[in-house]
């Protein structure tokens, strides 16, 4: 039930899959801001939070690099702490999108029923252009109908992807270690995939 939940996914938890929790929610706001509606519900609307497979992080805060990429663009940082994947944040997710294809074969090894709601961050923004919304529920800002809307647009790119192969260039690259410039780009692409899912939530 409301909130539509989104559960991010990298190895770590502390770069791609918090920029994209954090990013994720920047964009819900900055929607609801051209609706006219206060971005201050927007947790009501659209949750969205991450983990990591591997866990070793656990407790730390988001990677310095990753936390300026999401400051720099409006967002907010304090009270992230990373965490380890379970299988009950999967269960409670409506949308999981991975960092990687092989995060989403672990999501789905851990959780099968979670397949046709699990996708390569990459792959869900790609397919996400080609979806016809016409037949999607009515566009409203009240949680149930942004989650009744969230969940057609999943069934919706899960079958627009059957019998088509994740491509090499939906993954992102793991900037760990490799610089502003390797997060700027990654954080790019996040947003290339997370700007089109609060547009098509929201509008």
């Amino acid at each position: 039930m409301p909130p539509f939940t989104v559960l991010h996914v990298c190895m770590g938890n502390i770069c791609r899959s918090p920029m994209a929790e954090r990013l994720l929610v920047l964009a819900v706001e900055e929607r609801l801001r051209r609706l006219g509606v206060d971005p201050a519900g927007a947790d009501e609307l659209v949750h969205s939070h991450s983990a990591g497979t591997g866990g070793w992080h656990a407790g730390e805060e988001m990677n310095p690099p990753a936390a300026r990429q999401v400051t720099s663009r409006g967002g907010a940082v304090a009270g992230f702490a990373a965490r380890k994947l379970r299988s009950d944040l999967i269960d409670a997710a409506d949308l999981v999108l991975t960092a990687t294809a092989d995060q989403q074969e672990y999501v789905v090894a851990l959780r099968p029923d979670a397949a046709a709601r699990t996708f390569v961050l990459g792959e869900f923004g790609r397919l996400l252009g080609g979806v016809e919304r016409s037949g999607l529920p009515p566009v409203e800002a009240t949680p149930a109908a942004v989650y009744a809307r969230g969940v057609a647009l999943v069934a919706a790119v899960d079958a627009a992807r059957q019998g088509a192969a994740t491509l090499p260039t939906d993954d992102l690259d793991d900037p760990w270690g490799r610089g502003d410039q390797c997060f700027t780009r990654v954080a790019d692409e996040i947003e290339e995939t997370v700007h089109p899912l609060a547009a098509a939530l929201l509008s």
